[in-house]
């Protein structure tokens, strides 16, 4: 199972953000979450983040700022296969076509032409 889905709603918010910014202070976390909770929650919630190895810190100036120690790519790699497993039987095709019937009518001729050539590119190395 992936340690995305271990996280509490919170801790994602959280990890949304350092990813969005590449790393925040306490107070900047705090401001980029909806209906965030107090400056010592938000302190709280990174410190459980960085003893479950999500996140480390570095010392800018008086202030500690927070950063993921995975790499966005990654993460988002990590989720998406746990996902995967969970939700659609460990099948990729299961999931590439709920994901194309959830949004073909937002998929411009573009994004759908590259989808064939990336489908092209898969298929020719498969040979």
């Amino acid at each position: 199972m992936s340690n995305a889905i271990l996280l509490s709603r919170r801790e994602r918010q959280i990890m949304d953000v350092l990813y969005k910014f590449e790393g925040a202070s306490v107070k900047e976390v705090q401001e980029n979450i909806v209906d965030a909770p107090s400056y010592s929650a938000v302190r709280t919630l990174l410190q459980k983040l960085k003893d479950k190895g999500h996140i480390s810190h570095k010392e800018r100036g008086k202030k500690y700022v927070y950063y993921p120690v995975v790499k966005h790519k990654k993460a988002s790699r990590s989720a998406l296969s746990g996902i995967i497993s969970t939700f659609f039987r460990d099948s990729t095709f299961i999931a590439m076509n709920s994901l194309l019937e959830m949004s073909t009518n937002d998929m411009t001729d573009e994004e759908l032409e590259k989808l064939e050539q990336l489908i092209q590119e898969k298929k020719s190395k498969n040979i």
